[in-house]
């Protein structure tokens, strides 16, 4: 196992650093990476990012925004918010597992006197109080786990920049859960600065892994980050994306997340779709799904035919064929 203390506070750069790690790293069965954010909004993949974030709020404050590769909802990072990394070579399952990639930080916070919970889909708790969200990708044999840490985030930035203007929040746009969130801060018994949480988390990791050590970029390496940071995570294209205009939104909750469905119809027949919202899927790749529907004509019976010929869990984990027809028409 190897592990890399990042510190660059570049979201772009960081996000970019993930991906390169994930998708190239492979011949390492494990990777920790410890980093933090100047003040974000990090997009979860399959979000519209005009419904997530208030823009006016984003752009006067200098708050970037950027688009992760794994589902889920957006989140804040500033300097007070710690982000761990762990890729693990290994298959997922039917299930995306978060529980056990968050117990590192469940027994870090424990070692320093505090009681954190696992709880719903995929967040930490303390007293019920949201400290940390978690999201996953995944490729053939390969997850990548993340998690944000509220450690002393400035919770004030946090509402406005994820509280979209009036006019979106009455519009019936799929949004991240606003969840009731506190610092892990305020309840530790002793007081310590962020960089000596970081250490503490991965003094634990070492403890749990004692062969890991640490993981040096080489020179072509770090040009390879950088060119991805450049060319996708660091683009409006990848950030915010062009969607067409739509004659129908459709926007569906259900235990696994929740789907926004923009579709045009014309003559009963789908000549657009597009998916946005929080849930995970093991194939990212949506325009795939999305165009095995269009020619396909808009009623329930002929879109459960299509999707039944397909693997529809690839897209959409944890969802029944029932819920994705109910999502779309």
């Amino acid at each position: 196992m190897i592990y890399i203390v990042n510190k660059s506070t570049k979201p772009d750069y960081n996000i970019a650093l993930e991906e390169y790690c994930f998708k190239n790293l492979t011949d390492h069965d494990k990777v920790f990476i410890l980093w933090i954010n100047e003040p974000s909004i990090i997009i979860g993949k399959h979000q519209n990012t005009h419904s997530e974030i208030n823009s006016e709020y984003v752009k006067k404050n200098g708050i970037h925004v950027v688009r992760r590769i794994s589902g889920g909802g957006a989140v804040y990072h500033d300097h007070n918010n710690l982000n761990y990394t762990i890729i693990s070579n290994e298959e997922k399952g039917d299930e995306f597992d978060f529980e056990t990639f968050s117990q590192p930080v469940i027994d870090t916070l424990a070692d320093l006197g505090v009681k954190a919970e696992f709880t719903g889909r995929n967040d930490l708790v303390i007293d019920g109080k949201k400290i940390s969200g978690n999201a996953q990708a995944y490729i053939k044999g390969r997850i990548m786990h993340h998690g944000c840490l509220l450690f002393d985030t400035d919770l004030t930035i946090l509402s406005n920049a994820l509280e979209p203007p009036k006019d979106i929040v009455q519009s019936s746009s799929v949004k991240s859960v606003r969840s009731v969130v506190d610092n892990i801060l305020p309840n530790l018994p002793e007081k310590i600065t962020i960089d000596e949480f970081s250490d503490k988390l991965l003094a634990h990791m070492k403890t749990k892994f004692p062969e890991m050590v640490e993981y040096k970029f080489s020179n072509k390496e770090l040009e390879e980050i950088e060119a991805l940071r450049a060319n996708k995570f660091g683009t409006w294209d990848w950030n915010y994306g062009y969607s067409p205009k739509f004659g129908l939104e459709r926007n569906s909750r259900f235990k696994a997340g929740k789907i926004q469905v923009l579709a045009d119809i014309k003559n009963s027949v789908i000549r657009q779709i597009r998916f946005y919202g929080t849930f995970f899927g093991n194939n990212s790749n949506l325009s795939e799904i999305e165009e095995k529907l269009i020619g396909v004509k808009y009623s329930p019976e002929d879109i459960r035919d299509t999707l039944s010929k397909i693997n529809y869990n690839d897209y959409f984990a944890g969802f029944s064929l029932d819920e994705i027809v109910e999502a779309i028409i």
